[in-house]
């Protein structure tokens, strides 16, 4: 069975920084990428970003700039350096990783909230 265990998010005032982080745990052979989506109340589950095993990553254009997308491969582990956050940066952060022979899994998800 795959595991995968979200942590970072809370609460952070508007311009503030928070970084989250996914780490996957089970019988992993290789994962071939892993990325961030997010969804607010009443809204889509959109993609934050994607990076994959060689390190190409993309970003919605919301969040370019601000988001930083990078991975631990060693500890299987993928983070999200959120930067300059705006209060429509609140919602669930889902972690996702496609793991070889094994398919895709999503995370339970991390509520990051932007207030003052």
């Amino acid at each position: 069975q795959v595991q995968l265990v979200e942590s970072g998010g809370g609460l952070v005032q508007p311009g503030g920084s928070l970084r989250l982080s996914c780490a996957a745990s089970g019988t992993i052979f290789s994962i071939n990428a892993m990325g961030w989506y997010r969804q607010a109340p009443g809204t889509q589950r959109e993609l934050v970003a994607t990076i994959t095993s060689g390190g190409s990553t993309n970003y919605a254009d919301s969040m370019k700039g601000r988001f930083t997308i990078s991975r631990d491969n060693a500890k299987n582990t993928v983070y999200l350096q959120m930067n300059s956050l705006k209060p429509e940066d609140t919602a669930v952060y889902y972690c996702y990783v496609i793991i070889s022979f094994l398919g895709d899994y999503w995370g339970k998800g991390t509520l990051v909230t932007v207030s003052s």
